[in-house]
């Protein structure tokens, strides 16, 4: 059998398909999931805190500890089954087990995160829910009872998930003890590994529906400031039409505003982008869930599209006024550099026709001159020629003025005749 050359990633990338796999979770169970993301800067946090953090959670319970830069983890601390990924911009941590209390949400499951290491996390809680799987085989009756008593009517979504392997259910409200709550009643036939998907897709959903949601404050603050500019910036657009306010003012002006819009562009980029990609895991987790209604109550999709989808319209609305006042900024520096160049234009062409105009008055003064010059060259001409011929002329009984009359208008035809080629020559 032939071999070939493996490229050095090949297999690291083929086991990252399988790298996470599904919990298997059984009836009567519970799960709990918190994630932790920095307040800033979170996707160039230094990740050893996360997992220098999960270290002192195992050390704990005396688990094993993960493979050195490992970024998900899977292991037993107590009786809890506990399961770790980090993420872009924040790290979870699930765990679950067998076991149900009187109580629906019994708050015990939440022991296994000790105040003190919670404390020194180095992250903030961005989200954490509580699931309860039931026993499985109620009738439809009775869940509509148990979900009626454990959750808001409100806000109450329910829906039967996969084919009526499970009804799931949530008000998507924060209880008293500060999570989420998530109620599974799976069918009889249902088995762990299914259970443990759903759970997980629940998670992910909750999980990535809050860091969505971390775009709408953001957008939020800055609907204020662009409108500030997006007026001031009207309002230049306005005066470029006038003669009056000086282009220099105006570029000033629109510097300040292109600044202020880039500066908004660059510090929302990222929180804008992240929200788009988190709302479509949301959207497509809930899809692949198959939902169907259960007794006239609003499904899952139906309370995303009810809750979640306007605050994530208003992102996507101000993400696309931020990049639409930017690129009237651009297009305004352009009409301004237009408007300038045509200014300039016009002070060139009144500057060259001012060049003309003195050329014209030079040349008429040299042209001046050359006459002038032309009369004195013959002048001294004539009297030099003068002297010279006198004593020739008096031998024939011819006087000096006759002599002196006879040379004008030779000398100065020829000095004209020079004059004017010499000229031809210099130019």
């Amino acid at each position: 059998m032939p071999s070939f050359p493996d490229h050095p990633l090949r297999y690291d990338l083929a086991n990252e398909l399988h790298a996470r796999p599904f919990p298997a979770i059984r009836h009567a169970s519970q799960a709990a999931i918190i994630a932790l993301k920095p307040e800033r800067n979170a996707a160039a946090r230094d990740r050893e805190l996360d997992r220098a953090h999960l270290l002192a959670l195992l050390d704990r319970h005396g688990a094993q500890h993960p493979k050195p830069g490992a970024t998900h983890y899977t292991g037993q601390i107590g009786r809890y089954q506990l399961k770790w990924e980090q993420h872009t911009e924040f790290v979870t941590y699930m765990v679950f087990g067998e076991g149900l209390s009187d109580r629906a949400f019994d708050s015990q499951i939440w022991d296994v995160f000790p105040e003190d290491w919670m404390a020194a996390a180095p992250g903030l809680r961005v989200t954490s829910a509580h699931f309860r799987i039931d026993e499985g085989g109620d009738e439809d009756q009775a869940i509509a009872a148990d979900v009626a008593d454990w959750f808001v009517h409100e806000s109450l979504a329910v829906s039967r998930v996969l084919d009526g392997a499970a009804i799931i259910a949530s008000d998507f409200r924060i209880d008293p003890a500060g999570h989420m709550r998530f109620a599974l009643f799976p069918a009889r036939s249902t088995g762990p590994a299914r259970i443990g998907r759903i759970i997980q897709r629940l998670c992910e959903i909750e999980t990535y529906k809050a860091m969505a949601m971390l775009g709408f404050p953001r957008a939020r603050s800055l609907n204020a400031r662009m409108a500030e500019i997006d007026s001031g910036l009207s309002d230049l657009l306005r005066d470029m039409t006038s003669e009056e306010s000086p282009a220099d003012d105006q570029l000033h002006q629109l510097l300040g505003y292109a600044t202020a819009l880039e500066n908004l562009m660059s510090r929302s980029a990222f929180r804008f982008g992240a929200t788009g990609a988190y709302e479509a895991i949301v959207h497509q987790r809930i899809e692949v869930l198959r939902e169907e209604r259960f007794l006239g109550r609003q499904t899952f999709s139906e309370f995303m599209l009810r809750r979640f989808d306007p605050a994530m319209r208003t992102v996507k609305s101000t993400e696309s006024r931020l990049r639409s006042m930017t690129d009237r900024a651009f297009r305004a520096g352009e009409l301004l550099r237009t408007k300038v160049e045509v200014g300039r234009s016009a002070q060139n062409q009144a500057l060259l026709e001012s060049m003309d105009r003195r050329a014209a008055l030079q040349l008429r003064l040299q042209e001046t001159v050359e006459g002038l010059s032309v009369v004195a060259i013959s002048y001294y001409a004539v009297s030099l020629l003068g002297y010279l011929l006198a004593p020739v002329a008096s031998e024939f009984g011819i006087e000096k003025p006759w002599v002196t009359a006879a040379l004008v208008l030779p000398v100065v035809l020829g000095v004209a005749l020079m004059t004017r080629r010499i000229r031809k020559m210099v130019h």
